[in-house]
């Protein structure tokens, strides 16, 4: 099961142009166009429509998450003040699932959702589950004591993951050793490591 996830992950990494995991980068620079037999032939050219929702794709597929969670994302963001798109993007950061993994407990999005599910992760000393719980900037995300033991934390503790999730985002404050981390302030658009024409998302949502 794990390797029919891993082949779809790349497939749709290749689809989508951009690797979504740690593991689909060196099969998609082996293989950086689309899947299928007809992938290497020239594509014609798309039309305004098939470019937004491509861009709407690339983002869901980054954060893990379901059509309809995207859409009561936006449907918030366009609600609040300044840039939607900005918006769209700082909310969907805020996510517990999103933060586990920017702080470097975990090495893909899917396996931070995993460690929220198992009910590993505390947010200000309590348990949460849900991976989309919104943490507010001040929270303090933890594993759980009794967790840090596992052998995914420990790797996570010495730092292991930093090769592949890059510099630590401004808007955290990360103890590795401790696996502790807490939100300093919302995020901004420019700070979160996604590929992402967020306008071009707006436009498909405001067709």
């Amino acid at each position: 099961m794990a390797n029919a996830r891993s082949r779809r992950q790349v497939r749709q990494s290749r689809a989508l142009g951009i690797a979504l995991t740690p593991k689909a980068v060196k099969y998609f620079e082996k293989r950086p166009y689309g899947p299928g037999e007809h992938g290497r032939a020239r594509k014609r050219s798309e039309s305004d429509y098939a470019v937004r929702l491509k861009e709407k794709q690339r983002l869901r597929a980054q954060y893990g998450i379901r059509e309809a969670q995207l859409r009561r994302t936006f449907d918030e963001a366009r609600k609040g003040s300044g840039l939607t798109g900005e918006n769209l993007v700082e909310l969907l950061e805020m996510r517990l699932d999103a933060l586990v993994l920017r702080s470097g407990f975990a090495r893909t999005m899917a396996q931070a959702r995993q460690a929220v599910v198992h009910r590993h992760i505390l947010v200000d000393g309590k348990l949460v589950d849900r991976p989309s719980f919104r943490v507010k900037p001040g929270q303090v995300i933890q594993v759980k004591p009794r967790s840090q033991v596992m052998v995914p934390f420990q790797v996570a503790a010495a730092s292991a993951h930093r090769d592949v999730l890059g510099e630590l985002p401004p808007y955290l404050d990360v103890s590795l050793e401790k696996l502790r981390a807490q939100l300093v302030r919302r995020p901004k658009r420019e700070e979160v490591p996604i590929t992402c024409d967020v306008q071009l998302v707006v436009e498909h949502y405001s067709r």
